[in-house]
């Protein structure tokens, strides 16, 4: 779940290890059950929370039955109350600006591990909106291009609400305006798309390159590190990751 939002990245994600996708979906449960407590309970159609999590499980191929099972769950116990959602901010190799998104039962153990990270890959922890000034909040859906029409699906999208709309080699990436995102998904699912990724991203204004081979191999194992942990949500960084870097 890192940014930026590119078609490598993406297919890194879909390429991934049963016990790495098991590590996505025991994220997404988390996310989900966390929604269902704060967003107004366990129906989807009054709790637009809870309709952007399970937009997001299925575009990440969890199943329904676990989707159904983990609203059911939360919505009869109050396990997922003790979840707060901390955002931390900080730098890796080079100045990279890092976005670490959390939803932590034990703060001091999710600071204490991310102030690790950072300072063992050459990076370190920041203050709170130390580099968030560098990124804005977008909508963002990918749908993969074969056998669709680009005219098309442009069309739509813009019918639909859509603020910017780019096609690469293998798909088409969506943007929306936060607000708007939750409508032109819908829009889009019932005219019969289906998604690689949706849900609301941070999108970085710039990017930076690594040319340092050192530099790329620490930034790599930092992102690696804070994805694999069980407390991170979603993980934004500036880096521009070259396309080898991201296939590996």
């Amino acid at each position: 779940m890192s940014g930026h939002s590119k078609w490598s990245t993406i297919k890194r994600k879909k390429e991934k290890t049963d016990g790495q996708r098991a590590k996505i979906f025991t994220k997404i449960g988390r996310e989900l059950a966390v929604a269902v407590r704060e967003g107004g309970g366990s129906d989807p159609n009054s709790n637009s929370k809870l309709k952007d999590c399970i937009a997001k499980a299925k575009a990440n191929n969890v199943p329904n039955e676990n989707i159904e099972r983990i609203i059911k769950k939360a919505a009869g116990d109050g396990d997922a109350s003790k979840y707060e959602s901390i955002t931390y901010e900080g730098y890796g190799p080079c100045g990279i600006a890092v976005i670490v998104e959390t939803l932590t039962d034990n703060r001091n153990r999710t600071a204490g591990d991310l102030r690790h990270y950072f300072d063992k890959f050459g990076g370190n922890m920041g203050t709170p909106g130390c580099v968030s000034f560098l990124f804005s909040q977008k909508g963002v859906i990918v749908i993969e291009k074969e056998g669709l029409e680009e005219d098309k699906v442009m069309e739509d999208a813009l019918e639909a609400g859509a603020s910017d709309f780019q096609a690469d080699e293998d798909v088409f990436e969506i943007h929306t305006e936060p607000d708007d995102f939750s409508g032109v998904r819908d829009d889009l699912e019932e005219k019969g798309y289906s998604f690689v990724s949706a849900e609301v991203e941070m999108v970085p204004s710039t990017y930076t390159q690594l040319t340092d081979e050192d530099a790329v191999t620490k930034m790599q194992r930092l992102l690696d590190m804070l994805e694999d942990n069980d407390d991170v949500q979603n993980v934004w960084h500036n880096w521009d990751t070259p396309d080898e870097a991201e296939e590996e």
